[in-house]
């Protein structure tokens, strides 16, 4: 079949055609091997997670560099979507909600040490962090 010469060049090529049809599958099956964690390995790679991120945010916070909490807003969502825990609770990772306060928590208490006059910085959030941080330490130390 001849395309009108105009059309031709919105037509996909064949190899971009098959790349697309592939995709889903792709999507797929990162989706499950994600899932083929089990839950008892959250508080050890939420607690690595933290140990990564917590030294990040002090310079950040000593800098006063409040462009890092972009960065570490995106990074926090992708370790909660990666866990299944960003929109919804995650029901599996229910004995472990002091690593998921924690993570959650991570990005609002750096922010409200840089800026603490804020609306959303209430008094008890960072003893409560810091809690939070200890417990999941702790539990992961346990696996």
């Amino acid at each position: 079949m001849q395309l009108n010469r105009p059309f031709a060049r919105f037509m996909p090529s064949s190899s971009l055609l098959r790349t697309l049809a592939v995709l889903p599958l792709v999507l797929a099956a990162s989706l499950a091997a994600a899932q083929q964690e089990p839950p008892s390995a959250f508080p050890l790679d939420a607690a690595g997670y933290l140990n990564e991120e917590l030294p990040r945010m002090e310079a950040a916070i000593a800098a006063r560099d409040r462009s890092f909490f972009h960065g570490a807003m995106a990074r926090t969502v992708q370790f909660s979507e990666r866990w299944g825990f960003k929109v919804k609770a995650n029901p599996d990772l229910a004995p472990y909600g002091t690593c998921t306060s924690a993570v959650m928590d991570y990005v609002v208490v750096g922010m409200c040490r840089l800026t603490p006059g804020d609306d959303a910085c209430e008094p008890g959030l960072a003893p409560r962090f810091d809690a939070n941080v200890k417990q999941c330490r702790e539990l992961a130390a346990r696996k």
